[in-house]
């Protein structure tokens, strides 16, 4: 799943984000969807979230739903 769209992301979720002093590189960083700072449904370069630990970058990818979602039958 793409990173560009909001509802693709829920909070939990594991993802791949890029930060912005890696932009240039590409250089993403995997973490839990903590927060999710983007307002609008859709941005061209990824969706904008905080991972735990602060860390804040754009959604590159998205790796696996939250827990709860995965246990859903």
């Amino acid at each position: 799943m793409n990173g560009t769209t909001r509802s693709n992301i829920k909070i939990g979720a594991r993802v791949k984000v890029v930060q912005k002093q890696d932009q240039r590189t590409g250089k993403l960083t995997e973490g839990i969807v903590m927060r999710i700072l983007t307002n609008s449904q859709n941005h061209p370069r990824g969706i904008k979230v905080m991972l735990e630990g602060g860390i804040v970058g754009r959604v590159q990818e998205i790796c696996a739903p939250p827990a709860a979602d995965r246990n859903k039958n």
